[in-house]
């Protein structure tokens, strides 16, 4: 039998998962569990960079994001679910990575400038937030990952993991494996209640465990086709977010049926607004049920983390060992 590639992503426990996660990566993480040898981890060292003034909450969004992962459908036994944390090897393969990671290759990401200018209500000026993407390779190299799903805005990230494993090897032998990219299907871009795309950080999100009643109350806030200002004006359901999340969860009459009203303007966007947040409930009902079911699990996610850890240890014992001996570090002499 051929061995499975192994595939590596992971989440930053920063917050709860909303549609935008469960119309994107989630989706093809669960496909992902059928065809590879799927490791998916917690990064709750990740979330430090950026939270480390108040890191509170990381724990309690990690055992969030388990019960959310599992009851939408990751199944334990097909994937190897763990925290970033309990394996301070990451942490030390990611120290061998900086001595050798020239600043200038740091700089130049992408995502570090843009972030320092974006994100104003959090100091990111710490060493460890700099050095996020040699923390994100030893990721990768601890497990000698095949391949990495990424999207157009990670490709940067991955293509300097790949040269900081080229130097490890071309500097101390040949054994990292340079990881892959795999563009996974696109997943579809969410908008928020405030018609931007949905992000935790932008306040106008639609969490998937939210309660059916709060479900509602965002769904009825939600602004529409902003050309619409009257009932009887005809709106363009082209860019109403109202109409870019009901046809991710409806049929195509269903759908078909809201345009056609929507542009003849039989129908107002206040109807629009309960028949979507009906059939939003609807549709996370059956995922809600099961996460109800696991969360009263004592501990649950905790024995998740527990067992994933275990079948991910041998692997990064074996490796954090070979690289101790490649850069002269091991005790045997």
């Amino acid at each position: 039998m051929i061995a499975r590639k192994r595939i590596l992503t992971g989440y930053r426990p920063t917050g709860k998962l909303h549609l935008g996660h469960w119309f994107g990566n989630l989706q093809n993480m669960l496909e992902m569990q059928q065809t590879y040898d799927a490791y998916y981890f917690i990064a709750d060292w990740h979330a430090l960079t950026s939270h480390w003034a108040d890191p509170s909450d990381i724990r309690t969004y990690t055992e969030e994001m388990v019960l959310d992962w599992c009851a939408a459908g990751l199944d334990p036994d097909l994937c190897t679910i763990y925290r970033q944390s309990e394996f301070p090897q990451v942490a030390e393969l990611a120290l061998y990575f900086d001595m050798i990671t020239p600043m200038a290759w740091l700089e130049r990401v992408p995502s570090y400038k843009e972030q320092r200018e974006q994100i104003t209500d959090r100091d990111l000026g710490n060493v460890g937030f700099f050095l996020y993407p040699t923390l994100m390779a030893a990721d990768i190299a601890i497990l000698l990952a095949d391949a990495v799903p990424v999207g157009e805005d990670q490709a940067p990230h991955l293509e300097l993991t790949r040269e900081i494993v080229r130097r490890f090897n071309n500097t101390y032998g040949e054994y990292l494996r340079e990881p892959a990219a795999v563009i996974p299907k696109e997943g579809a871009r969410v908008p928020g209640t405030d018609g931007r795309k949905m992000s935790k950080s932008y306040g106008n999100s639609i969490f998937i465990s939210d309660p059916p009643e709060e479900i509602r109350t965002k769904v009825m806030s939600m602004l529409t086709d902003p050309a619409r200002r009257l009932k009887t004006d005809p709106g363009d359901p082209d860019i109403c977010p109202l109409q870019q999340i009901h046809k991710l969860i409806s049929s195509d009459e269903e759908i078909a049926r809201w345009d056609g009203c929507c542009r003849s303007a039989e129908c107002g966007c206040v109807a629009h607004k309960r028949k979507l947040a009906e059939d939003l409930v609807a549709y996370l009902a059956e995922f809600q049920a099961r996460r109800t079911l696991l969360a009263a699990r004592p501990g649950y996610a905790w024995e998740v983390l527990e067992a994933g850890a275990a079948k991910a240890r041998p692997v990064i014992d074996e490796t954090i060992e070979n690289c101790r001996r490649l850069v002269k570090l091991d005790s045997a002499g």
